[in-house]
């Protein structure tokens, strides 16, 4: 379920390249999706489901109606709060638009973002619904909530095509609703796949000592989630200020246009796309049973084992994914963004693909670190310390911020991108590093180091046969293209000739892993394959 939202996801993001372009409009667009979307990461799937799903895992087997209790409090109270901040939200940014100066592409943006914050109580509740589903083992339904918004969205944008197809105004607000009608959708969806597993009471009673506890965690996560929040909030405030403030900053010319959001925000689907499919899949996975094995004495190896095999799975696919998107990134760009055109609509014009190549480059590096530091942060917070992620988020803030304002005026958005890797791999080393003293727990052994070096091997084995497949591809193309008749692949840079390149190198990178894998009797496989007990991730394998 997880893989079909992100191709959903995936074909909803093309589609949007389609409408837009490069353009202010897609940059106004993609800001004001990203605001409900940092709460939702912050309250709902962030810090509340980090604090709520220990303690919800610990009542669900001893005491029913005091775990029925806590979910209906913590919905109840979300609800509320979210909709509060998002009607002052509102509040202000219709000041902001009254008292600014006029300015069509500010104005645009402002409205964009007043149609669309109702969302975030939305998606904020169908989070916290998700983590109750997960706790009771049932992960497709929650996985599956997004395809209703991905769909939703490519309908919207199928619709302004067919009717309009010319006011790219027009279009920003069809998806905006579309988003707001598929968050209504994602909530109702998610309360009918828990019915029979909660009761919803308006007693809050029995819940009352649990939700102390969940309280305690939940203002150190709070603080610290709200610091990577800031960061993705301060990307966005980068790649917006042309359109939010203006050309310059302290009076020097900014090295961002107003395309620059759009750029930077469709190019980062591309490597989330293996961190949501697998990255946060496993550490979905995970969580409840760290949360289990943390709070169950008589079996204190069970935590450290449960620890490692998320590690040594997250790295297993994400290794050769960040490998891979650092090969094929031109081509991919191209392919799924590329239009040929003008950047008025139809897709990103030559050098905004450039550009959006340099991003994907800077973003790739640390693909292998986000996943990782999910299931880390999910360690600490299983075992009731959310302060130690807490400080070292805030720490890497400062990190992240002064690589923003040094990396972007020589890099543009790929600084922005670089920046992130930077900050993710550094995090990952903290984090790594205070398992040890602070649970007590080797987030590395012996065996996952070796497992880990056999997945370096595969993955340079596997960009060996990337590398060869594009030399060959860029050798014979031209004459296969002369051979047939086919003029888009007598030379490069055409939708054709990336698209073949892309292929080639997917298949020949897949099979070489593969292969490597197979030969090399990488344990991983197994547990990816696995439906037993003994397969799934937090299982002893004796091995």
């Amino acid at each position: 379920m997880t893989f079909l939202s992100r191709v959903a996801g995936l074909a909803r993001d093309v589609m949007i390249a389609r409408v837009f372009g490069a353009s202010a409009v897609g940059s106004a667009f993609s800001a004001a999706f990203t605001i409900p979307n940092l709460f939702r990461r912050l309250f709902g799937e962030g810090a509340l489901s980090a604090a709520y799903i220990p303690v919800y895992a610990d009542l669900l087997g001893k005491n029913r109606p005091a775990s029925d209790a806590l979910t209906s409090m913590v919905a109840w109270t979300l609800t509320l709060v979210t909709g509060g901040i998002t009607l002052v939200l509102q509040l202000a940014l219709v000041a902001v638009l009254v008292l600014t100066p006029a300015d069509a592409d500010r104005s645009l943006s402002l409205k964009l973002m007043m149609l669309m914050l109702p969302m975030m109580p939305l998606v904020c509740l169908t989070a916290i619904l998700s983590g109750a589903l997960q706790t009771h083992g049932r992960f497709g339904p929650p996985a599956a909530a997004p395809i209703v918004l991905n769909f939703a969205q490519i309908f919207a944008a199928g619709a302004w095509l067919l009717l309009d197809g010319t006011d790219q105004s027009n279009a920003a607000y069809w998806l905006g609703i579309g988003a707001v009608a598929a968050s209504v959708l994602q909530v109702l969806w998610s309360l009918a796949a828990l019915r029979g597993l909660v009761r919803w009471t308006r007693e809050f009673e029995p819940a009352r000592g649990a939700a102390r506890i969940l309280l305690k965690r939940f203002l150190p996560v709070l603080l610290g989630l709200g610091t990577l929040q800031l960061n993705t909030a301060l990307d966005t405030l980068w790649t917006m200020w042309p359109i939010w403030v203006g050309p310059t900053m302290l009076g020097y010319e900014y090295p961002l246009d107003e395309s620059s959001n759009i750029v930077l925000a469709l190019t980062s689907r591309l490597y989330q796309f293996p961190l949501g499919v697998f990255g946060l899949a496993v550490a979905t996975a995970v969580f409840p049973m760290l949360s289990r094995d943390a709070a169950n004495p008589e079996r204190p190896e069970a935590f450290g084992q449960t620890l490692r095999r998320g590690l040594r799975l997250s790295f297993f696919i994400a290794m050769p994914a960040a490998v891979g998107l650092l090969l094929v990134g031109p081509d991919l760009t191209s392919v799924l963004f590329g239009s040929g055109g003008d950047s008025g609509g139809g897709g990103f014009d030559a050098a905004a693909l450039e550009r959006s190549s340099r991003v994907l480059a800077g973003f790739a590096p640390g693909v292998f670190a986000y996943s990782l530091n999910h299931v880390l942060t999910r360690a600490f917070y299983a075992k009731g310390d959310s302060t130690t992620p807490m400080n070292v988020s805030l720490a890497m803030v400062g990190l992240n911020l002064t690589l923003n304002l040094t990396l972007m005026w020589t890099m543009r958005e790929a600084g922005l991108a670089l920046a992130t890797a930077i900050t993710a791999i550094v995090q990952m080393g903290v984090l790594m590093r205070l398992c040890g003293s602070r649970l007590d727990t080797r987030p590395i052994d012996r065996e996952a180091l070796r497992g880990g070096l056999r997945v370096l091997v595969g993955s340079l084995v596997m960009a060996g046969a990337v590398a060869g497949v594009q030399a060959a591809c860029d050798a014979g193309l031209p004459a296969i293209g002369r051979a047939i008749g086919v003029d888009a692949l007598s030379g490069p840079g055409g939708f054709v000739w990336h698209l073949v390149r892309l292929i080639a190198a997917v298949g020949a990178g897949a099979s070489a892993y593969s292969g490597v894998a197979l030969l090399a009797r990488l344990p991983e496989l197994r547990w990816l394959a696995a439906r037993s007990e003994r397969g799934k991730v937090g299982a002893v394998d004796p091995e």
